[in-house]
């Protein structure tokens, strides 16, 4: 789970819920009336990687703030192997 975190919570994984958001609002607005609660739901990883937050983070007993869940995760001096 922290993989996926460290995943979720780098740069790389912000823009990818922001493009993933976008495109979910964009597909919603396309379809018209049948895609508003697509286009709703895009709001959710358009926000979360805009804010710098993670949802799945307190599931795992983590901060919800990107940047202290990156400082959480990050490998310490004595974990690193040498």
């Amino acid at each position: 789970m922290d993989n996926l975190l460290r995943l979720i919570a780098s740069p790389g994984g912000r823009a990818a819920r922001v493009a993933i958001g976008t495109g979910l609002i964009g597909t919603g607005l396309a379809l018209g009336r049948k895609g508003r609660a697509l286009a709703v739901l895009g709001l959710l990883p358009l926000s979360m990687g805009a804010f710098d937050w993670c949802l799945l983070a307190p599931l795992a007993g983590l901060p919800f703030d990107g940047a202290r869940l990156r400082d959480t995760l990050a490998p310490r001096p004595a974990d690193e192997k040498r």
